[in-house]
């Protein structure tokens, strides 16, 4: 069933992490450096806030490994966001957490897209309102953002994460669960050392 139009501006759910050298973007401390990794992942947290600052919705940073780093309150102050913990578990539980607290649906992004636009969101909210999941592809063959018309647990239950056939295992789970998928354009994540010359 389509969304009412009178719903409310569905939560835009950010996954980040507390920025601690060689704890972020482990896969370019060869290129960079423990620092320069860490230095870079909070360029591209401040990065993706402030390019979904006007979304018409509530925002919500989900932190890990709690929301007690010095970084996340500055930013909840000065992006006007919610902080919640993220739950224990692989990604996967704890997308399916993130979720399930909020039952009217959700967008969910990480950090790690630059070129992800408030226009992105809203063509994916606009589709989540004939489809029951959205998901906009990366280049690498997971995803930049998922969302859910409402809770389910299907696309997380059992999931290996960080290879190429994400987006292909998560589209099967979805498909036996009879769940109906949208997908957007293709972007790109920042997470190898060759991805840093399109950054630049």
């Amino acid at each position: 069933m389509p969304r009412p139009s009178d719903t409310p501006p569905l939560p835009l759910l950010i996954f980040a992490k507390a920025p601690v050298p060689g704890q972020v973007k482990t896969r370019l401390i060869p290129a960079l450096g423990a620092k320069g990794a860490c230095a870079l992942y909070r360029r591209l947290l401040v990065l993706t806030l402030e390019q979904t600052r006007d979304w018409p919705g509530p925002r919500v940073l989900y932190c890990a490994p709690d929301t007690d780093d010095p970084l996340f309150a500055a930013l909840a102050r000065e992006q006007h966001l919610q902080l919640r913990p993220q739950a224990t578990g692989d990604l996967g539980q704890r997308m399916a957490q993130a979720f399930s607290e909020h039952p009217q649906g959700a967008l969910l992004v990480g950090s790690d897209c630059p070129v992800l636009t408030n226009a992105h969101l809203l063509a994916a909210a606009e589709a989540l309102q004939t489809h029951d999941c959205v998901i906009l592809p990366s280049d690498d063959g997971g995803y930049v953002l998922i969302g859910q018309r409402q809770p389910h647990p299907a696309p997380f239950r059992d999931m290996s994460w960080s290879h190429a056939q994400v987006l292909a295992d998560t589209r099967q789970r979805l498909q036996e669960a009879n769940l109906s998928l949208w997908l957007g354009p293709t972007l790109w994540d920042l997470d190898d050392p060759e991805d840093l010359a399109r950054w630049r």
